[in-house]
C-alpha cells in the first residue's frame, strides 16, 4: 500500500491538521514549536514498530481542552492509501463487490482500535423487482406440486408454502432479510423432502437463485469484516526517528558477543555495531573465531574489504570532503578510523574524535542501510524529525539527495532548514503553522507567515542567485527556453524598430511551471514589481487562480500566451506556438537530425500545442525530447539569419504579446503601491 494523505486530530497541539498530501518524499516545513514533531508522533501511532497500543488522553489530548471531551472513540489519525494491482485482486477475493476499489481509508481512535473503509465500494447488487418476482413464483409452484399428493400431505405442503411466502417477504434491512430467507428456504426444502414432493428444474432454479442471493448478502457482513482486517494487516510500520545512536569508534568484539548471548544486556551502541557489521559485510562471530585460530591475515583481508565497501558508499554520499574509512582489528578490539587522503598529512583519527555532523551522518547511513535493505524497515514509512540538524548546509543538500535516490521507502520529514527544501520538487513541501486558538494546521501549498515561509524563500533565493539576475520590474516565465525565445526575438524586433519588450523588464525564468508561485512569492515579498507570462493550459490556469486567490499578484498581472493571437486564439498555447509551426518543426528536424535519420516524424494535429505534438511523436519513435535543443538552435539562427525564424506573422504575434505585457507593466507601476496588493 502507498500512503496518499493523512489527517491528525485531537493530539497534543493539533485540533485538526487538515488533509496532508503525501508523496514519496514529503517535507513538513515550519517554525520551531509549530507542532511538526506531533504530526509525526501521531501518524506513527497508527502502526508503530514496537506494537499498536492505546493512547494516553492525559498526555496526548490537547491540554487547552477539557479532558471529558476525549473518549475512547475519539478519532486521532485518518489515512488514505492506494492499493497495488495485486492488493486489489486480494481484496476482491475476500470481498467480491470490492472489485475495482483501489483506495482504502484507515484510522485509529484513542482506544486500542483501528477502523478501515473502502473508497467507492459498490452497493450490493439487489434487483428488488426481480427478487419479488422469484419469490412470487415459488409458493404457487409448491402448491402445484402439492395437488399430486393425498389430502393430508397436500395440506401439510400448502401450509409450508404459505409459511415460506410469509417468512421470505422482503425487508428494508437486507442482511436481516437474507438470514431469514436462508432459514425459510431450508424449511421449505425439508417440507418438500418430508412429503416426497419434487419441483420441476425450472421451479427449483427460482429457489436456488434466491438461496444464492441470500447467502451472498448474509455473508457480506463477515466478508467486509475480513476485508477490514486484511487492510489493517497490510499497513506498513511507521518508524519515527529524531536522534540517531552514534557509532562507537572503539568496540570490543569478545565483550559484545558475551552481551549478545543475553540480549537484555545489549546496549544501543551494540545494536548499531551490529548494523555496521551488516552494512560492511562482516560477522563478529567469524572474526572472533579467526582470532582464536590465529588467522590474522584472513581477518585483515576481511577488514580491508569491508573498509573499501563502506568507504565507497561514504564517498558517494558525503560530499563535504573525500574521506577514507578503515576498520582496524587488534586482538578483540575493532576500531573505526577515518582519514583524509587528500590532506597534506594523511592522519587517521578514531571515529569518536570526528565532528558531530560526520558521526551523525555515518550513523544515519549505517542505521538505514541496514534496516531498509532486508531489515525490519524495508517496507516501512520513515518519519524523520529534523534530519541533518548537525550537518553543514551543503551536506544537508547531499542528505536530501540521499533520501530521494537511495531509499524505496516513503519518507516524511520535518525541517526548518532552507537546504532541506527540495526546490526541484516543491510539490512535496507542506507548510506547518500554529495559531493559539486553532492549534497546529498544515497546508499543501506555501502559505504562512514570513518566518514559516522563510526556508522556502531562502532556498529559492539561493537557487536564483546561482543562475539569474532580478530587477525592480520582473517578467516571470516558466522555463529557460521561454527566456531564450522571448529575449532573442525582443532584441531582433528592437533592432528593427518595431514593438518590443520594455527595457524596464527583467525576464526571470522560474525553473519550471510548479515553481512560478514560489518565485512570485519570493519576489513580491521583496517589494518588487512582478508580471507573469504563462502558457495557456489547465495547470497554468490553476496557477493563476492560486496566485490571485492568495493575493500574491493581481489578476491583470498574469498574461497568457494566447493573448498574442488577435483572431481565433487557440484554447491552448506555449511560447513555441508563437513561431510558425513549420519553422519550429524544421528546428526540431535539424537539431535532432542524427536521432531522426531514416525515421518519419508524424505529428498528431489533434494535440493542441506544437511542443506536445513533437513530444508525442518522439515518444512513439522511442526518442527522448528536450525543448532546449531546438531552442539553442533558434538562438544560433537568430544571431546569423533571424529572417529564417521570424516571419511577418511571427513578428506580429510577438509584437502583440509584448504590447500587452508593456501595457500591464505601465498600469501596474502607475498605481505606485504594494506590488502584490
Amino acid at each position: 500500500m502507498n500512503l496518499q494523505s493523512f489527517r491528525i486530530r485531537n493530539f497534543r497541539s493539533i485540533n485538526d491538521s487538515g488533509d496532508i498530501d503525501v508523496s514519496k518524499i514529503t517535507a513538513l516545513l515550519g517554525r520551531n514549536e509549530s507542532g511538526k514533531s506531533n504530526l509525526l508522533l501521531a501518524l506513527r501511532s497508527l502502526n508503530p514498530s514496537d506494537g499498536f497500543d492505546e493512547l494516553n488522553p492525559i498526555k496526548d489530548f490537547p491540554r487547552h481542552r477539557r479532558l471529558e471531551e476525549c473518549t475512547k472513540h475519539t478519532k486521532v489519525v485518518s489515512t488514505l492509501w492506494s492499493l497495488t494491482d495485486d492488493e486489489q485482486c486480494e481484496l476482491s477475493d475476500i470481498l467480491p463487490r470490492a472489485k475495482g476499489v483501489n483506495e482504502v481509508e484507515i484510522g485509529r481512535y484513542y482506544e486500542k482500535r483501528r477502523w478501515a473503509s473502502f473508497v467507492n465500494l459498490s452497493d450490493q447488487e439487489f434487483d428488488e423487482n426481480t427478487t419479488k418476482g422469484k419469490i412470487l413464483k415459488v409458493a404457487p409452484a409448491v402448491k402445484a406440486a402439492a395437488t399430486k399428493l393425498e389430502d393430508t400431505l397436500k395440506m401439510q405442503l400448502d401450509q409450508a408454502a404459505d409459511q415460506f411466502e410469509k417468512d421470505i417477504t422482503l425487508m428494508a434491512d437486507r442482511t436481516a432479510w437474507a438470514k431469514k430467507a436462508i432459514s425459510a428456504i431450508m424449511n421449505l426444502r425439508q417440507s418438500l423432502a418430508t412429503v416426497n414432493a419434487e419441483l420441476t428444474d425450472t421451479q427449483d432454479k427460482h429457489i436456488i437463485w434466491l438461496e444464492e442471493l441470500a447467502k451472498l448478502i448474509a455473508g457480506d457482513e463477515e466478508a467486509q469484516k475480513k476485508a477490514r482486517i486484511w487492510a489493517i494487516t497490510k499497513l506498513p510500520i511507521f518508524i519515527f526517528l529524531d536522534e540517531y545512536p552514534e557509532l562507537n569508534g572503539h568496540q570490543n568484539i569478545a565483550e559484545y558477543l558475551q552481551r549478545k548471548s543475553n540480549p537484555v544486556t545489549l546496549t544501543p551502541s551494540d545494536y548499531n555495531f551490529e548494523k555496521l557489521c551488516k552494512v560492511a559485510g562482516l560477522q563478529p562471530e567469524e572474526l572472533n573465531e579467526l582470532l582464536s585460530q590465529k588467522e590474522q591475515e584472513t581477518r585483515n583481508q576481511l577488514a580491508n574489504r569491508a573498509s573499501a565497501v563502506v568507504t565507497s558508499e561514504i564517498r558517494r554520499l558525503w560530499k563535504d570532503r573525500t574521506l577514507k574509512i578503515r576498520f582496524n582489528l587488534d586482538a578483540e578490539h575493532f576500531d573505526t578510523l577515518v582519514s583524509d587522503p587528500n590532506a597534506i598529512y594523511d592522519v587517521e583519527v578514531n571515529l569518536d574524535e570526528r565532528s558531530r555532523g560526520f558521526k551523525w551522518f555515518i550513523s544515519f547511513y549505517v542505521t538505514f542501510s541496514a534496516d531498509t535493505q532486508g531489515g525490519h524497515a524495508e517496507e516501512a514509512i520513515l518519519l524523520l524529525d529534523e534530519p541533518g540538524l548537525y550537518l553543514h548546509a551543503k551536506s544537508q543538500s547531499d542528505l536530501l539527495t540521499h533520501l530521494e535516490k537511495d531509499f524505496k521507502n516513503q519518507i516524511i520529514y520535518t525541517t526548518h532548514s532552507p537546504f532541506m527544501v527540495p526546490t526541484h520538487n516543491l510539490d512535496s513541501v507542506r507548510t506547518v503553522k500554529i495559531i493559539e486558538i486553532n492549534g497546529t494546521s498544515v497546508t499543501n501549498n506555501p502559505t504562512g507567515d514570513a518566518r514559516t515561509l522563510f526556508p522556502i524563500q531562502a532556498a529559492l533565493g539561493y537557487e536564483l542567485a546561482q543562475s539569474l539576475f532580478i530587477g525592480p520590474n520582473n517578467l516571470i516565465v516558466e522555463g529557460v527556453t521561454d527566456y531564450w525565445v522571448l529575449s532573442s526575438i525582443a532584441e531582433y524586433l528592437a533592432d528593427a524598430g518595431r514593438i518590443t519588450l520594455s527595457n524596464k523588464l527583467t525576464i526571470t525564468p522560474a525553473g519550471g511551471a510548479q515553481k512560478v508561485s514560489y518565485m512570485v512569492a519570493l519576489l513580491t515579498s521583496e517589494k518588487l514589481n512582478v508580471l507573469v507570462l504563462l502558457d495557456n493550459e489547465k495547470d497554468a490556469k490553476n496557477t493563476k487562480d492560486y496566485l490571485v486567490k492568495s493575493k500574491l499578484i493581481r489578476e491583470k498581472n498574469v498574461v497568457f500566451v494566447t493573448e498574442a493571437f488577435l483572431a481565433n486564439p487557440p484554447e491552448e498555447a506555449d511560447i513555441e506556438d508563437l513561431l510558425d509551426s513549420d519553422v519550429y518543426v524544421a528546428l526540431i528536424k535539424e537539431s535532432y537530425a542524427q536521432e531522426l535519420n531514416g525515421k518519419t516524424l508524424s505529428l498528431n494535429a489533434k494535440i493542441p500545442r506544437i511542443a506536445k505534438r513533437v513530444e508525442a511523436a518522439f515518444n512513439s519513435l522511442g526518442i527522448e525530447f528536450h525543448k532546449t535543443r531546438p531552442t539553442r538552435l533558434l538562438l544560433n539562427k537568430m544571431a546569423i539569419a533571424p529572417e529564417s525564424i521570424v516571419s511577418e506573422d511571427t513578428a506580429k504575434r510577438f509584437e502583440t504579446i509584448f504590447a500587452v505585457i508593456n501595457d500591464r507593466l505601465e498600469n501596474h507601476t502607475a498605481r505606485d503601491d504594494k506590488p502584490f496588493q
